[in-house]
């Protein structure tokens, strides 16, 4: 008998889901145009990135906690305190983020628009607004 997943990490296929969802994320913002000012905003190296956002999503799902351990304190909305993002390149990263979780095809459909939205709202909030 085999026993449903138990958390939204494992519903969606676990580390290798999350590590498929990443690089093509970080593959649409160095080939799209259409993600320039969001690709703007990174070092040109984007290897750290791939691994960090990996492990940061993954963990945020219910999988292995090793972002937050190395974080302590941290989440993703500290993490980019300092960054200008806007609407703009926020509306560019959830747009990426979706297409990346699409490209991704993930068996459970429902569960992965979840995650979209989520991630979606997550990016929107951390636009700011201008004074």
């Amino acid at each position: 008998m085999t026993t449903a997943p138990r958390t939204p990490y494992e519903a969606l296929g676990g580390a290798e889901t999350f590590r498929r969802i990443t690089d093509r994320f970080y593959d649409l913002m160095e080939s799209d145009p259409a993600y320039a000012q969001l690709r703007a905003m990174h070092a040109p190296d984007l290897a750290p990135m791939r691994s960090a956002l990996a492990s940061f999503l993954g963990g945020w799902a219910g999988g292995p906690r090793e972002w937050f351990e190395a974080n302590p304190g941290r989440c993703m909305f500290s993490v980019h305190a300092d960054f200008p993002i806007d609407a703009d390149t926020a509306d560019q990263w959830a747009e990426a983020m979706e297409r990346a979780i699409d490209d991704a095809e993930i068996e459970n459909a429902d569960l992965a628009a979840q995650l979209s939205q989520r991630l979606t709202t997550m990016a929107r909030g951390m636009a700011k607004v201008p004074a």
